[in-house]
């Protein structure tokens, strides 16, 4: 008996490997993607890009750089997917008439396909997108910039009571608390005030840099997220770290207030002059019953205003240029957009701080694409790459041109970002 089960083992080892062998020669010669090149590794498998993201936190795009400097503009880094350096083939791949789905493999990690930012059908992401695009554009924000201005004043009536008392404070944590009030504000008609709070929720950075990396092994390990998903959020509160708890605690009031703001939906009068939220946008729209699930909407309710403060905080600590200096009276948005340097910094900063600092890829699921010699097959998730940091390359008027064609922050095409 124990020969037999030795044998059975050997057997199994052996039809491992072989199946392991097999499937790496198919990658390395037959896949589609075999001619573009890259690392042997990286055709093969994706524990090499797990191995930056996981092990290595999240240097898998600095790594990136260093491969196109040894292989080229085109590379291959996974067995799926392509990456171009440079801004040649951008308006072909990120242009309003593409129907591209985002890549789901990248998106099913975050474990919210209710989610508009993480919709990856091309025509499911568009009844999304345009139903919630109204709510956030730029005339929405010049029209509420009162609220914006209450929040900039407590900001600063803090900021003065530090510097009075000569104490230090962490500017970042007061940015991020500033930028999580308005854009709470805007989305839910409530601000949850960090920027009343003593330390002005600093923990909430750690915990944002933490639900970073335990992003980043739900997308490699994909078990995990939906095991994570089942574990009630109390349980959660009572055994997590203390900046978790932070974290966990918004999220379920977030849930709550979500839930609330839905009953009141729900039970209001046609014509009742009540604040709109982006709840109010989902519920009466004309959407199927489907898109219109708690489930779904908190998905939508959390992505949004986590997407709003979080890159606005980043690119925030910047130095603004002489304007109206000798006033103390707000400066209105159309006015600050007309300060050259402070454009220039704002734009540096918002090309390299992005909210979601990883690879997301589009397909062109029946067409393909052609770039230079290379023939890109259907379905290869692709996309571009950017560099360094340097506010100057904004301050000519011919660079702000190209930057009209190039400059993506938020992304393009289809895909941009609904609060930009």
């Amino acid at each position: 008996m124990e020969a037999l089960t030795n044998l059975l083992s050997w057997w199994h080892a052996a039809a491992t490997a072989i199946s392991y062998f097999s499937l790496a020669f198919y990658r390395l010669t037959l896949h589609p993607l075999a001619r573009f090149p890259g690392p042997k590794l990286v055709t093969i498998s994706r524990y090499y890009e797990a191995y930056y993201d996981v092990v290595r936190n999240g240097q898998y795009t600095f790594k990136i750089r260093e491969l196109h400097k040894i292989y080229g503009p085109m590379i291959r880094t996974s067995p799926y997917e392509l990456q171009l350096s440079g801004p040649a083939f951008f308006e072909k791949l990120y242009r309003q008439d593409a129907q591209y789905d985002k890549y789901a493999w990248t998106t099913d990690a975050f474990d919210a396909k209710g989610a508009t930012l993480f919709t990856a059908p091309h025509d499911v992401h568009k009844a999304r997108h345009l139903l919630l695009n109204p709510f956030l554009t730029k005339t929405k924000v010049v029209g509420r910039q009162g609220l914006i201005h209450r929040h900039l004043d407590k900001l600063c009536q803090r900021i003065s009571k530090f510097a009075d008392a000569g104490t230090t404070f962490d500017f970042g944590a007061a940015t991020t608390a500033f930028a999580r009030n308005v854009a709470n504000e805007f989305i839910l008609n409530k601000s949850y005030d960090s920027l009343d709070r003593e330390d002005f929720d600093v923990t909430m950075l750690a915990a944002s840099a933490l639900s970073r990396q335990i992003w980043r092994l739900f997308k490699h390990v994909r078990w995990v997220a939906p095991v994570f998903e089942k574990i009630p959020i109390p349980w959660l509160l009572k055994h997590a770290g203390e900046d978790m708890k932070i974290f966990f605690r918004r999220l379920l009031e977030t849930q709550r207030d979500t839930k609330k703001l839905m009953a009141a939906v729900a039970s209001s009068v046609p014509g009742e002059d009540t604040p709109r939220t982006i709840v109010h946008k989902i519920i009466d729209s004309k959407l199927p019953p489907s898109e219109n699930t708690f489930e779904r909407v908190v998905e939508d309710v959390a992505t949004v205003t986590g997407a709003e403060f979080e890159t606005t905080s980043s690119s925030t600590p910047a130095e603004l240029a002489s304007a109206n200096a000798s006033s103390f009276s707000p400066l209105d948005l159309r006015n600050l957009e007309k300060l050259p340097y402070l454009t220039t910094i704002l734009m540096e900063g918002l090309r390299l701080s992005p909210a979601i600092a990883t690879c997301m890829a589009c397909m062109a699921p029946d067409t393909g694409l052609v770039y230079e010699r290379w023939g890109i097959p259907p379905g290869t998730p692709l996309y571009l790459e950017l560099q360094r940091f340097s506010p100057d390359r904004w301050m000519h008027l011919d660079s702000r041109k190209n930057a009209d064609k190039t400059f993506a922050p938020f992304s393009r095409g289809t895909r941009n970002c609904l609060g930009m």
